[in-house]
């Protein structure tokens, strides 16, 4: 790594790709399996983001573990044969991690999505040779919270927290990033507000993804 490069995390869903199509369904999906109806497609933004168990508990009105459980089976049924391709990348993502990384900086993927699946998604775009590391939650729902998920990059990376930067569209991944002692740059091309992301402590929100290359540089100088 250079000299005044930073370490930044990427959030995945409404950060790197635009997963609505996959995940409106596959949750359409779980819900029909269990006998309940599928909410319609644009009332789901929500839940893109956010752990999908806790989604669930609130989609199904239910403290019931165990149904969320169910639901969340059946959500990955379908999602890990076709939902997760079911994803486009938001424009200029490529050429931004591309510039990025060339300019010193090492890229990681953050994502409260399993890793087994953000690892494939990325390849599927072919945007593994951007990262250093993918990390996301695992299968049984341990790291699926930003802050302990952040903690475990720091912890397994070696990265200093002061050089770090968190990129996500949701307040989970500012609230991670605050709580960790990492800057935390909101984008506004995903699923959460401006209004939001400031409230959650947001360093800076930013509306279009080659609008990072200006702003990371000049948190670079700021903190040299």
């Amino acid at each position: 790594m250079e000299k005044n490069a930073m370490h930044i995390l990427f959030d995945l869903d409404g950060t790197l790709t635009d997963s609505f199509e996959g995940i409106t369904k596959c949750i359409a999906h779980a819900m029909t399996k269990l006998g309940k109806p599928a909410p319609p497609p644009e009332s789901l933004g929500w839940c893109i983001g956010p752990p999908l168990k806790k989604s669930f508990a609130q989609l199904l009105d239910s403290q019931e573990d165990a149904l969320a459980e169910q639901a969340l089976a059946f959500y990955r049924e379908r999602f890990g044969s076709v939902g997760l391709f079911e994803n486009q990348l938001y424009e200029d993502i490529p050429q931004v991690l591309e510039t990025l990384k060339n300019t010193g900086h090492d890229l990681y993927v953050a994502t409260a999505k399993p890793g087994v699946y953000a690892k494939r998604i990325i390849e599927h775009f072919g945007l593994e040779k951007s990262f250093k590391g993918i990390y996301g939650s695992e299968l049984n729902g341990t790291r699926t919270d930003k802050t302990s998920l952040i903690a475990h990059v720091l912890e397994v990376e070696s990265l200093s927290a002061n050089a770090t930067i968190m990129v996500g569209d949701r307040e989970h991944d500012m609230i991670g990033a605050n709580a960790n002692g990492v800057t935390g740059l909101g984008v506004l091309w995903g699923y959460g507000s401006r209004e939001v992301l400031e409230a959650s402590g947001a360093y800076a929100c930013i509306d279009r993804p080659r609008e990072l290359i200006d702003l990371i540089s000049s948190i670079t100088w700021a903190k040299r």
